[in-house]
């Protein structure tokens, strides 16, 4: 019934809950250090926040042309080879495991900041707190706990007031905002597109997971004009958001001290409320990643589970249990996947670099369906569907942003390319050998 589907309200928020996460209190740091100027700093959230308008927008008309459950490995199926949904849909998943690890990391900095402030074996201690994380709710979810959509919801909005409460900081004090020497050389262009480059991957990974509406084309009121402008006030709402706290950071702690502070957010609250304030957001974030590592384990296991229903994974992926009926399999293949990267990687920046890379070749290749559904006439015959506006361009610019960002990292980071790279290619080629034992007698 029409009554049922999302109204601009819901889409709105839907969006806003999708993008906002944890890297807003951690990844600015990355972002700054990067900047040649704080004028850098700020164009390249701005950038973030328009290529992520025009990525949900294409996302949206994909999935209103297409809207069928599980979206996201539908269409690659639909549009591409098989082997080619395989692989992309398994990078997604080893994209996921690394941002588990990764945001892990984030809450893990905050909380060892309190504990263990001043230790010379700080990384070593936040890569015990992240493992310890994911083990425990790795064990959790092993006894059948089910996250309720009132506690997502109820998280929502505390990492919005979290934000907001941030952004107070601007008017409890008078704050002189540290002046970053200006360089006596002009960068040069190539330098200048060099750390542009390098600025719009932490940015990419804070504003990622708008992608997600590819899954609600189907289920929106009047989706001809609910879509767009829901999609657009989410967009707007977390823009703004993510421009003023990163104001606060700026005019708080100074874009020069910006570049190396740890626990950014935790500081914005001591500057409040002095060391209890730090110390209690510090405990706050921390559990806020908790519920993050802890939705991540509940959901990428049904991913694997629907593969392998289809048959592109082992039929032991979607093995239940009896007694608590948890898919034990593909969420024990999921804990250890984002084990082996979070002691891969070791670190928040280098486990960012690969995250970044496989999503690069996500959503491009993602993206791109939107050409060949066009092509193909696909869901012109469903009434009040949404089309975008300004096609071809919305779409190439968000392909060609994230082939920019991609390029980036090979420039600067050519280690965590290559690898991200070998590893498509081993899933590529794992999609063919799956298919010939699948097709391989059976013994009697």
């Amino acid at each position: 019934m029409k009554s049922s589907r999302l109204n601009l309200f819901d889409l709105t928020m839907i969006v806003v809950s999708l993008v906002i996460g944890m890297g807003i209190f951690r990844t600015p740091v990355n972002v700054a250090r990067q900047a040649g100027s704080a004028d850098m700093f700020f164009i390249a959230w701005i950038t973030g926040g328009l290529v992520a308008l025009c990525g949900a927008l294409t996302y949206a008309e994909i999935g209103s042309r297409y809207p069928v459950t599980g979206g996201y490995y539908k269409i690659f199926s639909y549009c591409y080879h098989p082997s080619i949904a395989f692989a992309i849909n398994c990078i997604i998943l080893v994209s996921n495991a690394a941002s588990l690890a990764g945001v892990a990391l984030i809450g893990s900095e905050y909380l060892a900041n309190v504990l263990f402030k001043g230790s010379t074996n700080i990384n070593s201690i936040k890569l015990l707190i992240s493992t310890i994380a994911v083990i425990l709710f790795y064990s959790v979810n092993l006894m059948g706990l089910k996250m309720s959509a009132r506690t997502q919801n109820v998280l929502t909005v505390i990492k919005i007031g979290v934000v907001v409460f941030l952004i107070s900081a601007l008017f409890t004090g008078d704050y002189a905002t540290a002046v970053t020497p200006a360089s006596l050389e002009a960068p040069g262009l190539m330098n200048t597109l060099k750390a542009f480059g390098a600025c719009l991957v932490a940015v990419s990974f804070t504003y990622g997971g708008y992608q997600q509406t590819i899954n609600f084309g189907g289920e929106v009121q009047n989706p001809s004009k609910i879509l767009p402008k829901g999609i657009f006030f989410g967009i707007a709402i977390i823009m703004l958001l993510y421009i003023t706290i990163n104001y606060t950071y700026y005019k708080v702690i100074g874009f020069g001290n910006l570049k190396e502070a740890q626990s950014i957010a935790a500081i914005l609250a001591g500057k409040l409320f002095g060391d209890k304030g730090f110390t209690i957001l510090s405990v706050l974030l921390f559990l806020s990643v908790l519920a993050y590592v802890n939705v991540l384990l509940m959901s990428n296991p049904r991913v694997m589970y629907a593969m392998s229903d289809e048959g592109v994974l082992p039929a032991i992926f979607k093995k239940v249990s009896a007694r608590r009926n948890v898919i034990v399999v593909s969420l024990s293949a999921f804990t250890t996947l984002c084990l082996i990267t979070l002691f891969y990687g070791k670190t928040f920046d280098e486990i960012l670099d690969h995250t970044i890379f496989l999503d690069s070749i996500g959503m491009a290749t993602s993206a791109g369906t939107i050409f060949i559904l066009r092509k193909r006439a696909v869901g012109e015959d469903i009434k009040d569907s949404y089309r975008m506006k300004l096609y071809p361009l919305l779409p190439l610019i968000f392909i060609a942003s994230y082939l920019f960002v991609g390029t980036s990292i090979a420039i600067n980071t050519p280690k965590a390319a290559w690898v991200s790279a070998l590893v498509f290619a081993v899933f590529f080629v794992l999609y063919f050998v799956l298919r010939i034992f699948k097709k391989s007698p059976q013994p009697n």
